[in-house]
């Protein structure tokens, strides 16, 4: 999964002109929104996040937040 999103993103790289690093910091926090959220893994049969909520409902022992829908890192 890492090495097909290192991919993805090394193709975005390749083929966009970024005007500036904010530009260039958005781009890549929605390719990982996307990624996370919205393509399913097939090593997980779904996406990450719906695997995160799953494995929360199962053991909420082992996590210290909730996973949310939300981007960007935990604090």
């Amino acid at each position: 999964m890492a090495e097909r999103f290192n991919s993805r993103i090394e193709e975005v790289l390749r083929s966009h002109h970024f005007i500036s690093g904010q530009d260039l910091e958005q781009t890549l926090l929605r390719d990982a929104w996307l990624s996370n959220h919205h393509l399913p893994q097939a090593a997980l049969a779904r996406t990450p996040m719906q695997a995160m909520k799953d494995w929360y409902q199962r053991r909420p022992d082992l996590f210290q937040k909730r996973p949310f829908n939300l981007p960007g890192h935990d604090n």
